[in-house]
């Protein structure tokens, strides 16, 4: 099942009000699902993805969350919405954290 972009934009607003507020205070960029996949350079192409990554650079911190990665993993090993929602959830905990 592939989720359009506003379905995993509504999944992740309401995620991110169970996560504590501290882990956004150093966000000023915020949380950003970007349209475009993020093949991962280390595997051969269309093998891996990267879903997200912290970032820290002159446009402040930020986590960008890659809607077309996301997609691609889920037509490829064909998920259902439980699953879209425990990646998002897994990615999204692990970018929050990772610069902690």
């Amino acid at each position: 099942m592939i989720l359009s972009i506003d379905q995993v934009n509504d999944i992740l607003d309401e995620m991110a009000e169970g996560f504590p507020a501290i882990l956004f205070e150093e966000l000023n960029g915020g949380v950003n699902l970007l349209e475009e996949a993020m093949p991962d350079p280390e595997f051969p192409e269309g093998e891996m993805y990267i879903l997200g990554e912290y970032c820290d650079d002159l446009l402040g911190q930020y986590i960008n969350l890659y809607y077309g990665s996301f997609a691609a993993l889920a037509e490829k090993e064909d998920w259902g919405r439980g699953t879209w929602e425990e990646e998002l959830r897994i990615t999204l905990s692990h970018e929050l954290t990772h610069h902690m």
